[in-house]
C-alpha cells in the first residue's frame, strides 16, 4: 500500500500498519511527539490501522487536531480521577475546547474549589501509572446495557440519540471507560502538565429545565514550561478583564433589570462614538453608503431570508395587530429590502451598503460574559451587491479594508476559509464556485489560510479573520461571506449591459463584528491604556492647590477649544493622590499645575507608564497633543 505524506513524499508498505508504527518507521522523534493523525482528511487515533492507499498527516501538540486529541484525553484523565475519588459520580460530556477541556459531572454531594487539589493529585498518580488507552466498538444494544449496568444515565441518553447507523465507540484506560468518538492519545503518561482552573454550573444539554451539573474546567500541555507560560498569560488576562477595567474606568455596567444588556456610561459612549467616527471615515474612503433599517420586521421576512429556520431559538418575537414580528438578530434582510426597493443598473455595481444596526439574540444566562456575549449589540455589517466577474476584485477590496482596520489597532491575524455546512441552501455547483472564488483571492493575495470544513454560513462559504491580541489570545471578528442564495430568495435584480435582468451576488462583510465585543477586546488588548486618539479622557488637569485653580480653568478651556478630551480634578486632595487616581483611570497625560507653572504659563507633564516628562509651555504642549490626538 502507498502512504502519501503531507509533504508529497510517498512511502510503500507490504502490509497494513497502525499510524503509530508508520510514525516510528519515519522517525522515533515524530512518533514521540505525535498526538493524532489525519487520514484521508479525517482525524484518527495513532492506533488506527491503515489497510490501503491513503494520505497521512501525523500531527503533534500545537496543531488543531493534535491539541484536540491531547485535551480530550485530558478530560478522560480528569474523569478517571473523579471516578476513583467519587464512585457515585455520573458523567455527562467532557469535550476538548479551545484553551483546554471540561467535564460535566453529577456528584452525589456537591464539590467545591477545595476539592480540586485532591483531584489533581489523583490525576498525577494516573499519569505515573502510564495506563494504555484502548478503543473498542459495541452494538447499540451492548452500549445501552453498559450504560444501564454502570448507572450512566447521561451516556444512555446520548447513545439513544445517536443515528441508527452510528459507530458506537468506547475508550478504556484501566478502571475507567467512556463513550467517545475520539481520537485519543496512546496512554495517560503523555499528559505531563495540567491544571484544573475552575468550577461552574451547567445545565444538562444547556436546557434550564434539566438538572444542574458541575462543570470542571482544566488546561493541559505536554511540558510544564508550556503550562507555566499559559498560567502566566491567564493571570495577565485576569488583570486585563474588560469587566473589571470597564467598571474601574466607568465605561459600562450591567444591571439586574437588563441581564445581558449593556449600559454604556458617559466615558464609554465617548469611546464608542470615537470608534464609530473612525469606522465612518474608513467606510467613506472605501465608498460605502450607510443605511439604517428597523429593529423589528415581520416574521415572514425572516422566513423568506432563511434565518427563521436556522436561528429561531435565538430570535425575540412580538405580535403587532395580530401579525407576528421578529426583533432582528442580524441586519442582512433589511439590506436586501433596501436594495430591492429600487431599480439598479450594472453601472452601479459594486454597490456597497453598510449598517451598524442594533440586533438582539437570545443567549442562555450561563453564556453571558460582559461585552463579549450579550443579548443586544450593534453589528458592524456591510452588504455588497456585485456581478459574477467582480468577485475577485471586490473580495480583495474587503480584505484590504479589514487589514487596514486591524493593523490600525495593532492586531496580527490569521485567516480561515469555512466551507459548506450540512444545513446549507443552494446547489453543489454554486457552493463549489463560491469556495473556489474565495480560495483564488486568498492565494492570489498571498494570504496563508486554513480550511475550516463545514463551518460556513447556511447561504455561502466565508473567510474568517482571527485576531491575535497583545498577550497572544485569538478572537474571531472579521468575516467575508459569499452569497448566491439570499438574492434569489428576495428576487433581487440589476439591468445588465445587454439590457436584460440579472441576479446580483451578495458579499456579507464584517470588520469589527459586534461593536460591544470589539470594545471588550480592545480594553483587554490595551489593558485599558488606549492610544491617545481613542482614550475617553486624554488629559487630566491637576491643580496643586486652590491658588492655581484659575489657571487650571484656563488650561481646560484651551484644551477643549482644540478638541482635546480633558478633565479637571479640583478635589481638595494632595497632588500625589490626584496623580495616582489619574494613573488608575489610565489617563494618557496628566498636567500638574503648581504656582510656578501658573506664573510662567507652563505645564508639568506626566505620561502614563512613563512618569515625569518635564515642563513645557502651555502652547507648546497643546500644539503637540493636538497633532497626536
Amino acid at each position: 500500500m502507498k502512504i502519501t505524506l503531507k509533504d508529497g513524499n510517498v512511502i510503500e508498505y507490504s502490509k497494513p500498519l497502525r499510524v503509530i508504527d508508520i510514525a516510528e518507521n519515519i522517525s522515533p522523534g515524530l512518533a514521540r511527539n505525535a498526538c493524532a493523525a489525519i487520514v484521508n482528511g479525517e482525524e484518527k487515533d495513532l492506533r488506527y490501522l491503515i489497510e490501503e492507499d491513503a494520505t497521512l498527516e501525523i500531527v503533534p501538540f500545537g496543531s488543531k487536531a493534535g491539541d484536540h486529541a491531547f485535551r480530550h484525553s485530558s478530560a478522560h484523565l480528569m474523569a478517571q480521577a473523579v471516578q476513583r475519588l467519587y464512585p457515585g459520580a455520573k458523567f455527562a460530556i467532557g469535550p476538548a475546547i479551545e484553551d483546554g477541556f471540561y467535564y460535566d459531572i453529577e456528584f452525589e454531594e456537591p464539590i467545591t474549589q477545595d476539592d480540586i487539589p485532591k483531584i489533581e493529585e489523583e490525576m498525577r498518580r494516573i499519569v505515573k501509572e502510564d495506563i494504555p488507552i484502548e478503543r473498542y466498538i459495541l452494538s447499540r444494544e451492548e452500549a445501552l446495557k453498559w450504560a444501564h449496568d454502570e448507572g450512566e444515565t447521561y451516556k444512555a441518553e446520548l447513545i439513544s440519540d445517536l443515528p441508527e447507523d452510528a459507530i458506537i465507540s468506547f475508550y478504556r484506560q484501566g478502571d475507567f471507560t467512556d463513550l467517545c468518538a475520539g481520537p485519543h492519545l496512546m496512554s495517560t503518561g503523555v499528559i505531563k502538565a495540567f491544571k484544573l482552573t475552575s468550577l461552574a454550573g451547567a445545565y444538562w444539554r444547556g436546557d434550564e429545565k434539566n438538572k444542574m451539573l458541575t462543570r470542571i474546567y482544566g488546561v493541559s500541555f505536554p511540558k510544564k514550561k508550556d503550562l507555566d507560560e499559559y498560567l502566566e498569560r491567564l493571570e495577565e488576562a485576569k488583570k486585563r478583564d474588560h469587566r473589571k477595567l470597564g467598571r474601574e474606568m466607568e465605561l459600562f455596567t450591567f444591571m439586574d433589570e437588563g441581564p445581558g444588556f449593556a449600559f454604556f456610561l458617559p466615558k464609554g459612549m465617548v469611546l464608542k462614538n470615537t470608534l464609530m467616527n473612525y469606522w465612518r471615515k474608513v467606510h467613506d474612503r472605501y465608498d460605502y453608503k450607510e443605511i439604517s433599517t428597523p429593529i423589528m420586521l415581520t416574521r415572514d421576512l425572516w422566513e423568506t431570508s432563511g434565518h427563521w429556520d436556522h436561528y429561531r431559538e435565538n430570535i425575540y418575537t412580538s405580535v403587532i395587530d395580530e401579525q407576528a414580528y421578529a426583533i432582528k438578530p442580524m441586519n442582512c434582510p433589511g439590506a436586501m429590502l433596501v436594495y430591492g426597493a429600487g431599480q439598479h443598473s450594472y453601472r452601479e455595481l459594486p454597490l456597497r451598503i453598510a449598517e451598524v444596526g442594533l440586533v438582539h439574540r437570545h443567549e442562555m444566562s450561563g453564556a453571558l460574559h460582559g461585552l463579549m456575549r450579550v443579548r443586544a449589540f450593534n453589528q458592524d455589517d456591510a452588504h455588497i451587491f456585485i456581478t459574477l466577474d467582480q468577485i475577485r476584485d471586490e473580495v480583495e477590496n474587503v480584505v484590504n479594508l479589514i487589514d487596514e482596520v486591524y493593523k490600525h489597532f495593532g492586531f496580527k491575524y490569521h485567516v480561515e476559509l469555512s466551507t459548506r455546512p450540512e444545513d446549507s441552501m443552494g446547489t453543489d455547483e454554486e457552493w463549489n464556485a463560491a469556495i473556489s472564488g474565495l480560495k483564488d483571492v486568498l492565494e492570489n493575495m498571498g494570504l496563508p489560510y486554513e480550511i475550516n470544513e463545514g463551518d460556513g454560513a447556511f447561504y455561502g462559504p466565508k473567510i474568517d479573520f482571527h485576531l491575535e491580541d497583545s498577550i497572544g489570545r485569538t478572537w474571531q471578528c472579521g468575516t467575508i461571506q459569499l452569497d448566491f442564495q439570499m438574492p434569489r430568495r428576495f428576487n433581487l435584480e440589476y439591468i445588465g449591459a445587454d439590457g436584460e435582468r440579472h441576479m446580483p451576488i451578495v458579499i456579507h462583510r464584517v470588520a469589527f463584528g459586534s461593536i460591544e465585543r470589539f470594545i471588550g477586546i480592545l480594553i483587554e488588548h490595551y489593558a485599558g491604556k488606549f492610544p491617545l486618539w481613542l482614550a475617553p479622557v486624554q488629559v487630566k488637569v491637576l491643580p496643586v492647590s486652590r491658588n492655581t485653580e484659575d489657571y487650571a480653568q484656563e488650561v481646560m478651556s484651551l484644551l477643549r477649544s482644540k478638541g482635546i478630551r480633558a478633565e479637571l480634578d479640583d478635589r481638595d486632595e494632595k497632588i500625589g493622590f490626584k496623580v495616582r487616581s489619574a494613573q488608575m483611570e489610565k489617563i494618557p497625560y496628566s498636567l500638574i499645575l503648581g504656582q510656578r507653572e501658573a506664573d510662567n504659563r507652563t505645564v508639568s507633564v506626566r505620561i502614563l507608564d512613563e512618569g515625569e516628562a518635564g515642563v513645557q509651555s502651555l502652547d507648546e504642549f497643546v500644539g503637540e497633543i493636538s497633532g497626536l490626538a
